[in-house]
């Protein structure tokens, strides 16, 4: 079966790539000419288009069966918010229409994890709609808009599943994810405080702890409060992003984000996609040894016990982190 992917230079798509090869499927990647493929594959074709282009979406898509969309722009603060529109809503418009017209049996649509209404006290499923108005910065709006768009065209017989992730977290993050600047700045020891903020079942205290116990480094000391982060995001925005045109350290966004706890319950996925359940301690591992390997951060006094396997092929990451 040959299979369409999108976002196959980025942190989860890119994995989505080697083990849909790592599984005998053919893998055609939509891939900007101005991006840059982190690993190279024998068997992977690489078709020159960009999801903002209807035309070259349907051109890369001739022969496919099957289409996994995971291109997004994830960015919490950005120069152009129309650009995160363009790419997550138009974009995603144009790769679902494309495979519907092309007769593809199966289409999957990666959404995200914060398009659901959060309870304050149970883990929130896919029944839980949110609303609107729930929908903080343009990041996740934008997400949302893409959402809507694909279960409304489901709801039309069109075959797509949407797929919600969570902050994934392991090696070969190159650019890194929002997620990914988190770890790098706990490994560089400029993560000195945390919010009171939770994802999933893990509380954002326990996972620091298992950083610190994985790297032998301290974990935060401090907890601020929501409103103490607010203020320090908006200077951050002021001085990094308006006056220096720079991506801030700390997103108005992502500290309203982290305002709920986004816990959510993932039985559905495990029982009808056979989601595996893998160790967060091994993915930790992972991307600490990955981030120290490749120049994001230097190497924690602890020494990580194995090395990241099937990466032999990736190339050198330019180091984006400031």
């Amino acid at each position: 079966m040959k299979v369409l992917l999108t976002g196959a230079t980025g942190f989860i798509g890119g994995h989505v790539a080697w083990s849909l090869l790592q599984r005998g499927y053919e893998v055609v990647a939509l891939v900007r000419p101005a991006s840059t493929m982190t690993w190279r594959h024998d068997s992977l074709e690489v078709r020159a288009g960009d999801v903002r282009d209807a035309d070259s979406v349907r051109a890369a898509m001739v022969g496919c069966e099957g289409v996994i969309h995971a291109a997004a722009q994830y960015s919490l603060w950005s120069r152009d918010p129309g650009l995160i529109y363009d790419v997550n809503v138009q974009g995603t418009r144009n790769v679902l229409r494309a495979a519907v017209d092309a007769g593809v049996a199966r289409i999957v649509h990666t959404s995200t994890v914060g398009t659901v209404r959060f309870r304050k006290d149970t883990p929130a499923t896919e029944a839980d709609v949110a609303l609107p108005r729930g929908m903080t910065g343009h990041y996740k709006r934008s997400k949302y808009e893409a959402e809507r768009l694909a279960l409304r065209m489901a709801a039309t017989g069109a075959p797509i599943v949407v797929v919600n992730p969570t902050a994934p977290v392991g090696a070969a993050d190159v650019k890194p994810t929002p997620t990914g600047v988190i770890l790098v700045d706990f490994l560089r020891g400029r993560l000195p405080a945390v919010l009171d903020t939770g994802l999933n079942f893990v509380h954002v205290r326990d996972v620091v702890q298992r950083m610190a116990k994985i790297t032998g480094l301290p974990a935060p000391r401090w907890r601020i409060p929501h409103a103490v982060a607010r203020v320090l995001g908006s200077v951050d925005g002021l001085v990094e992003g308006s006056l220096l045109h720079r991506e801030p350290r700390i997103p108005t966004e992502g500290v309203r984000m982290a305002h709920v706890k986004m816990w959510v319950d993932p039985s559905k996925a495990i029982r009808e996609l056979g989601m595996p359940q893998s160790p967060l301690h091994d993915a930790l591992t992972r991307a600490v040894a990955w981030y120290a390997t490749h120049g994001y951060a230097p190497m924690p006094p602890s020494a990580v016990p194995k090395a990241n396997r099937g990466q032999a092929r990736q190339r050198q990451p330019r180091n984006r982190v400031r």
